[in-house]
């Protein structure tokens, strides 16, 4: 799962939103280190909802514009619940291979 869409899923693990509301919610949670595109977007989008992690749940016009919002499905909270264990390990391997905070990294001078 690339970085993008796992972030996407955690914006919608806190709510339903719209393709704006996930976008912000994503420079959020990322610390503004990762700007999604409309395209990347709904092209992630497009391929959570195919995977069924993510459907459309509503529609509203707002200022003579329609906001769609998608929601999590059962399955998507699953995977992404998988995939943070998934990254926690990882994150914890490489810890215990770089060593403590001060100690030369993987053999450093």
């Amino acid at each position: 799962m690339s970085e993008q869409a796992y972030l996407v899923l955690l914006a919608l693990a806190q709510e339903p939103r719209h393709g704006y509301g996930i976008v912000q919610a994503v420079k959020e949670i990322s610390d503004d280190r990762v700007r999604l595109g409309a395209g990347t977007l709904y092209g992630i989008l497009d391929r959570l909802v195919q995977a069924q992690y993510a459907e459309a749940s509503g529609e509203i016009v707002v200022d003579g514009r329609l906001r769609r919002y998608y929601r999590l499905t059962s399955a998507g909270q699953a995977v992404l619940r998988e995939e943070t264990a998934r990254i926690a390990g990882l994150a914890a391997r490489a810890q215990r291979l770089l060593g403590p905070v001060g100690r030369p990294a993987l053999g450093g001078a």
